[in-house]
């Protein structure tokens, strides 16, 4: 027979109220008291039954993600926190990967995807704000990242140009000169990699030096792209004697076909990225890089989405947020 609330309840010496309070983390409720309801839910190994409580509270206390690919370094790593910090607020979170297509994105939006949960964290990449608001429903969306600014909608993101200018004056602060830069999109300027290289060309401009396109080169942003970028240079004859990845997958990628082809890094070719993920501390040498402030925005998204779904935000008005960024200076480009 399965084991029901009341079981617990007498198991704890408590109310079922108390107990249905501990399961719906109610937060006025003792340590110790909630602590003799986990214990026994633990004994007595209870499943709470959470389509029944959906169904009676109108909640389902989860919280909807959707990232366009979780092999990307910088994705899987802020799924993690963004995960970790929703679970501190008494909710779970449901990972969904788009793939960056807008069927996809579109599911995720209006999909059973959605109707699990109450609020969502959406990344879109293919989908206009055009095409979000005709679809978005009545619960509530936070983006992330920067490809739909539209005042309708909350948005938390990084600030990528002035990151990026960063990261770039330290580059040129140590005598840096001709600074390849890996990972730009032909034609924008409005996403990551088009703010990105605004960036670098601002920060070129303010230390008087000239803009070369030849040292601008697009690949994929994952390490492979940055070998091939570096592969791509090296026939091309471009002289560079820095590498500024608008990743660090790219630049760690870049790094790695530097060093197989004998280029000591930092002597001969100064070396650096963005993102601040893990691997980044632990590459040899050590990746310079950016932190674009990645606790920053899974905090404020998950309280902004949070404080939308339990009313203690204004319905009306979108919110924009831009977290902070600290450079991470380390042995690739001291």
């Amino acid at each position: 027979m399965a084991v029901t609330m009341n079981d617990v309840a007498r198991a704890a010496g408590v109310s079922l109220k108390t107990v249905s309070n501990v399961l719906n983390d109610y937060e006025f409720i003792r340590p110790a008291t909630k602590q003799k309801v986990l214990d026994a839910i633990a004994e007595l190994g209870y499943e709470a039954n959470l389509t029944a409580r959906s169904l009676r509270s109108g909640k389902s206390r989860m919280l909807g993600l959707v990232l366009s690919d979780l092999s990307v370094p910088y994705y899987a790593e802020l799924a993690s926190r963004l995960m970790s910090i929703a679970t501190g607020r008494g909710y779970r979170v449901l990972v969904e990967q788009s793939g960056a297509e807008a069927a996809h994105e579109l599911s995720a939006l209006q999909g059973p995807f959605r109707q699990l949960t109450d609020g969502l964290l959406f990344t879109p990449l293919a989908l206009d704000a055009g095409t979000i608001a005709a679809r978005q429903g009545t619960k509530p969306i936070v983006m992330l990242g920067e490809h739909i600014t539209d005042p309708r909608f909350d948005l938390v993101t990084m600030k990528n140009s002035e990151a990026a200018a960063a990261i770039t004056a330290h580059l040129l602060a140590g005598g840096r000169r001709r600074i390849a830069v890996l990972g730009a999109a032909a034609g924008d300027t409005t996403d990551s990699p088009g703010l990105r290289l605004n960036g670098y060309k601002q920060a070129l401009e303010a230390a008087g030096v000239e803009f070369d396109p030849a040292l601008v080169v697009q690949c994929d942003w994952r390490r492979d792209g940055g070998a091939s970028a570096v592969v791509g240079l090296a026939r091309s004859g471009v002289r560079f004697d820095a590498v500024f990845g608008l990743n660090d997958a790219i630049a760690l990628g870049a790094m790695h076909e530097l060093l197989i082809r004998g280029i000591k890094v930092p002597d001969d070719v100064a070396v650096a990225g963005f993102d601040d993920i893990n691997e980044a501390r632990f590459a040899s040498p050590s990746l310079t890089t950016v932190s674009p402030g990645m606790e920053e925005i899974a905090e404020r998204s998950i309280k902004l989405l949070i404080d939308r779904i339990e009313g203690a935000e204004p319905a009306a008005g979108g919110v924009h947020v831009e977290a902070g960024f600290e450079l991470k200076v380390r042995d690739s480009a001291p």
